[in-house]
């Protein structure tokens, strides 16, 4: 019966014993929805996947930046050291051996901020001053040690541990 008292035979439909062929199959029914089930839970995985998946390659380039920077400036601090050194006892360098300094500072200059690229070029044109400046000794050392000369790596050193540690480095 609908509503008012009027049964579906009345306007038209057929009697529920001859509506077979009409309706759905329970068994078709279950059959479907498990089946969409099994497609939804799919999807479900597999974006839970691929979310997954993106985070961690998103964590592996940032710590493949991290050390990339850290071994550039582990780099350019030990280069610079034996030029620096160099520069002491030798009043010319050939340019050979610059080269592979001003290459590191070029690769800074690509990944690094402003500042730790400036403090470089800063200790590189010391290292050339130092190049064409009369050789030392070892007595000649005290008037040094009073100025930057002693440590000329020390701004860059600093710049480097700052821009670490706002890339969370340590």
């Amino acid at each position: 019966m609908i509503g008012w008292g009027l049964s579906l035979v009345a306007v038209g439909w057929p009697a529920p014993h001859e509506r077979r062929g009409l309706g759905m199959d329970a068994a078709y029914f279950t059959g479907l929805a498990a089946l969409a089930g099994s497609v939804i839970g799919g999807l479900t995985s597999l974006g839970a996947s691929w979310l997954t998946q993106h985070s961690q390659l998103g964590a592996q380039r940032y710590a493949r930046n991290l050390e990339r920077r850290e071994t550039l400036y582990k780099d350019f601090i030990n280069e610079a050291s034996r030029l620096y050194a160099d520069a002491f006892e030798h009043d010319h360098t050939e340019l050979a051996n610059l080269v592979r300094l001003f290459a590191i500072i070029s690769q800074m200059r690509v990944v690094s901020s402003r500042r730790v690229a400036e403090d470089a070029d800063r200790v590189a044109r010391l290292i050339m001053e130092t190049y064409v400046a009369p050789n030392k000794a070892f007595g000649d050392l005290e008037s040094t040690l009073e100025s930057d000369m002693v440590d000329p790596l020390r701004r860059f050193s600093e710049a480097c541990r700052e821009e670490l540690q706002k890339l969370g480095a340590f």
